[in-house]
């Protein structure tokens, strides 16, 4: 979906790829989940007839590797906030094998140590194998390789488009992600090397990590922070921007409702955007957010697109608009809210908490990732230093060719054949 000036305000085209068309769990996370489980399990690290597989998530990722596991005949263990959308525990209650396996870790999206400590409690036991989103390359590599070239396809589709409406020449001037886990953000090292788009990395305001040093909670679910991951490729990203988690609860309940898609269609918005709004949850609305300011802070054109993920869809939190409704707006929410809403989160978007980043800047990002990866985690200092160079990162991508053809090799043993 390509969002215009009538929605956003921009004269820069704001192209959204959909993450809920993916299946089992309607997120985009299924793929991370994929590629980290079938690596591991390729190469002879991870047995399914023996080992549980350990999905530390602040959602979605967890999902999908239960999902990965259970179609594996394989046990799949999740672990998560408990604070999260109650969406996301109804689907794990569906898909474990035993109510045990979804563990309920303290706190809410920013607090992503605690479950790395309840994993590390885990790993004691040799049949428990963790695959951590954020340290696991293999969720690096899937989207710098699938999700990058399917955003380059997505954007020529829209640039050739572009080109036959009325001569346009689109550039792809930004990929605009929130980091989370640092894997889907990874596609944008793929776009810089063909189309010399610049990276964005988004997060949550309120838990300020790249921007400030900062902490704190939050409610944009699908962004766990307070940490930079491992496999975040700091020293490849352009520009940081903050949201506010105000911003994407009161859009997404704008969104939702009869009042907020009518005061859009008034601004001229189409039907098929309107009906697109279904497909934005709330890290969703955030990256759409992000990629306004992102197409302001660099002042960006017609001519300048901006290319963005809608994770996941609204259907994961109609709880959390349920809960806001009550809690901010006393179950009244009519003409005049939806316009405030509207008038402050989308039209008032502003280039307030935004920086580019130079050497200086991506430094002090990449060093902060010290203290969680090797104080704490135990990576050795010559792997962590290693990543501050790109040869590392380009290093990486053989990798995928060769799982290919174990995977290959896999099928081929166990029978099972795919045209």
């Amino acid at each position: 979906m390509v969002l215009d000036r009538s929605f956003t305000g921009i004269d820069a085209p704001i192209i959204v790829v959909f993450g809920d068309r993916f299946p089992m769990i309607d997120a985009h996370k299924v793929l991370a989940a994929y590629a980290c489980l079938v690596a591991r399990l390729v190469t002879g690290q991870f047995d399914p007839t023996r080992h549980r597989a350990i999905w530390p998530s602040t959602g979605n990722y967890a999902r999908g590797g239960v999902a990965i596991s259970r179609i594996m005949a394989s046990r799949g263990v999740a672990v998560l906030p408990e604070n999260m959308s109650q969406e996301r525990f109804d689907w794990l209650e569906r898909w474990v094998a035993d109510p045990a396996d979804v563990i309920r870790t303290p706190g809410s999206e920013s607090n992503v140590k605690e479950i790395y400590d309840a994993c590390a409690e885990l790993e004691a036991d040799p049949t428990n194998f963790v695959l951590n989103q954020f340290c696991e390359f293999a969720n690096y590599l899937v989207h710098r390789t699938v999700t990058g070239a399917a955003l380059a396809d997505t954007f020529e589709r829209v640039a050739a488009a572009a080109k036959g409406a009325d001569g346009r020449d689109l550039r792809l001037a930004a990929w605009v992600s929130a980091t989370g886990s640092a894997g889907t953000i990874a596609a944008g090292d793929h776009l810089k090397r063909r189309y010399g788009t610049r990276i964005a990395a988004v997060e949550a305001l309120e838990c300020p990590t790249m921007l400030y040093n900062g902490f704190g909670e939050h409610n944009i679910q699908g962004i766990g922070d307070k940490h930079i991951p491992l496999i975040h490729n700091v020293t490849n990203t352009d520009v940081v921007v903050g949201v506010s988690d105000r911003a994407t609860d009161e859009l997404g309940l704008a969104f939702a409702t009869p009042e907020g898609r009518a005061r859009l269609a008034a601004r001229g918005v189409s039907d098929e955007v309107l009906s697109g709004l279904d497909h934005m949850g709330l890290s969703s609305i955030c990256n759409i957010v992000a990629a306004i300011k992102t197409a302001k802070r660099l002042d960006l054109g017609p001519d300048d697109a901006v290319i963005t993920v809608a994770t996941d869809g609204a259907a994961l939190y109609g709880s959390e608009r349920a809960s806001l409704l009550e809690g901010r707006y006393g179950n009244t929410f009519g003409d005049s809210e939806a316009a405030a809403a509207i008038g402050e989160h989308l039209d008032g978007v502003d280039v307030a908490h935004t920086e580019e980043l130079g050497t200086v800047g991506r430094n002090r990002i990449f060093n902060l990732g010290y203290f969680t990866w090797v104080e704490q985690q135990g990576v050795d200092l010559e792997t962590f230093e290693a990543r501050r160079s790109q040869s590392f990162w380009d290093g990486l991508e053989p990798f995928v060719a060769r799982w290919d053809e174990l995977i290959g090799e896999f099928n081929a043993r166990t029978g099972v054949s795919f045209g």
